[in-house]
């Protein structure tokens, strides 16, 4: 005898069970991934707010740029003043086209010798073990505990022993100096989740090392190579301290020549803003470039396949 056939035997005369429809659903749980209206209004309002806080100061600062030379005193007249006026000015009357071509040689050596150093060191670590590949890491991971203002007095000492004071080359070697160590263990990261297969496929068709790294496993780093060369950029594009204390005026890059325009005694914002703006068009332009690849790039070493 089933339950439901006891439940009816064992109903009182006179009474009937209660309807199916009075029974209570169970109750919907919410999933993870799955919010209410106001925690979604909550969340998009946030995400605004700091959207506009972010984007303030470069929004205000072009601004700016597109106004009188007194714009920043007096605001209110940039609209009856739009122009680009202030960006012909500091073009036509500033030394600063060297100063942009100055900072685009020592980003792309910086860019080309970061990603190569990088990407190599991090395959040798990743792939082969040889005395010390531990002490390397941990000597990169050491290196970023110093913040660059200390570095300064050695670097300068090594680099005047060197003559590589106010030269391109020595300035990218400064740079790579920052640049190398995060990279290589990111890189190292991403090299470890490329299955070792393809290495041994790479040796068994009669490649070397060098030829497996080159052929078959750069072009699989893509995405951990554009990461590393978007940093490797940046950390030259902006840097102001090694650029101030290695390089005389007529080496100067844009990080440096523009703080000419804030003397004490008569700043000119005019030309300050505008310089700012056409520093970061160049780094938008790049990081437009590697996009796809960043989250790729940033996310694959945090897993071992």
């Amino acid at each position: 005898m089933t339950a439901a056939t006891h439940e009816t035997t064992t109903t009182p005369a006179g009474t009937t069970p209660p309807p199916a429809a009075a029974v209570r659903p169970p109750r919907r749980v919410r999933g993870r991934e799955e919010r209410g209206l106001g925690a979604s209004v909550a969340l998009h309002a946030t995400l605004i707010l700091a959207t506009l806080i972010a984007a303030f100061p470069v929004v205000w600062v072009l601004f700016i740029s597109l106004g009188p030379k007194n714009a920043w005193q007096q605001p209110s007249e940039v609209l009856s003043h739009l122009g680009f006026h202030n960006y012909g000015d500091v073009l036509a009357h500033s030394d600063l086209p060297q100063w942009f071509l100055n900072t685009v040689i020592v980003a792309a050596g910086t860019t080309a010798l970061g990603v190569f150093l990088a990407a190599t060191a991090g395959y040798a670590v990743s792939r082969m073990r040889f005395p010390g590949s531990r002490q390397l890491m941990w000597v990169f991971l050491v290196t970023q505990m110093f913040p660059s203002i200390v570095l300064i007095v050695p670097l300068y000492l090594l680099m005047a022993e060197l003559h590589l004071l106010d030269n391109y080359l020595g300035l990218i070697l400064a740079y790579a100096t920052t640049a190398v160590p995060f990279c290589a263990w990111m890189m190292k990261g991403y090299f470890d989740t490329i299955p070792k297969e393809i290495d041994e496929a790479g040796r068994v068709d009669g490649l070397t090392p060098f030829g497996t790294f080159w052929r078959l496993i750069v072009p699989l780093a893509r995405p951990g190579l554009a990461v590393t060369a978007f940093y490797s950029f940046l950390t030259a594009w902006g840097e102001v301290a090694y650029a101030t204390q290695f390089m005389q005026s007529d080496h100067y890059t844009l990080a440096v020549g523009i703080r000419t325009f804030a003397q004490d005694q008569r700043p000119d914002w005019a030309w300050t803003s505008a310089t700012a703006i056409i520093i970061t068009i160049p780094a938008a332009l790049v990081f437009m470039l590697v996009q796809r690849s960043l989250v790729s790039g940033l996310t694959a070493g945090g897993t071992k396949s």
